[in-house]
């Protein structure tokens, strides 16, 4: 019979902290808290092989936080791990869901040009209007992308960015907005394809 591993939490940071006996560290935290935190992910709509590749992240997030000094210890490490995934399993979910309606919106206009719904005027301008959206720079193409295509929030934004904080990221989205219709405002129908997207 394997005998259960037994450490105390400042046990299992300075084993993490030194890197001395990490997979026993390791062997641990999966022991003593895998059955606890994977049920926080298939009790909200996740499933074990979720909990599975959600906690294998959780684990690598919460060594990196301890090896470089940014676990202060205030709470059990029990407390934090659930912290942390809870944060990553919502992240998830957040980004499913918009995974999710950006395929519902590909897949409503698929069936509106294979009804023949939309024009060929309007397919042109639409192709128009991707051609002069991929000569933006890099960061504009990002941050236009983030906002408008995967509805994140400025805030979340800046958790996906180099960007200091939202109000940067506000005056950056306006910036590079209004690069792009300085490069479209000759045309037309790209104009009304903007508006038609509530752009």
């Amino acid at each position: 019979m394997i005998s259960k591993l037994r450490l105390s939490d400042i046990d299992l940071i300075t084993s993490i902290k030194t890197n001395k006996n990490l997979n026993n560290a390791i062997a641990f935290i999966y022991q003593e808290h895998f059955e606890y935190l994977s049920s926080l992910i298939t009790n909200n709509n996740g499933s074990e092989q979720d909990a599975q590749d959600i906690l294998q992240e959780v684990i690598v997030d919460f060594i990196r936080v301890v090896q470089t000094g940014k676990f202060r210890e205030e709470s059990s490490v029990k407390t934090f791990l659930h912290s942390i995934t809870r944060n990553t399993w919502l992240n998830e979910l957040k980004k499913r869901n918009r995974t999710e309606k950006r395929d519902k919106v590909f897949e409503l206009n698929r069936m509106q040009n294979d009804s023949g719904a939309e024009t060929y005027e309007q397919r042109e301008s639409r192709k128009q209007l991707l051609d002069v959206f991929k000569t933006l720079g890099e960061g504009c193409k990002k941050i236009l992308t983030l906002f408008y295509f995967d509805s994140l929030s400025m805030k979340e934004i800046v958790e996906q960015t180099n960007y200091e904080n939202e109000q940067v990221v506000r005056n950056k989205k306006h910036k590079c907005f209004k690069e792009l219709v300085s490069m479209v405002k000759n045309n037309v129908t790209i104009i009304e394809t903007l508006k038609a997207n509530n752009i």
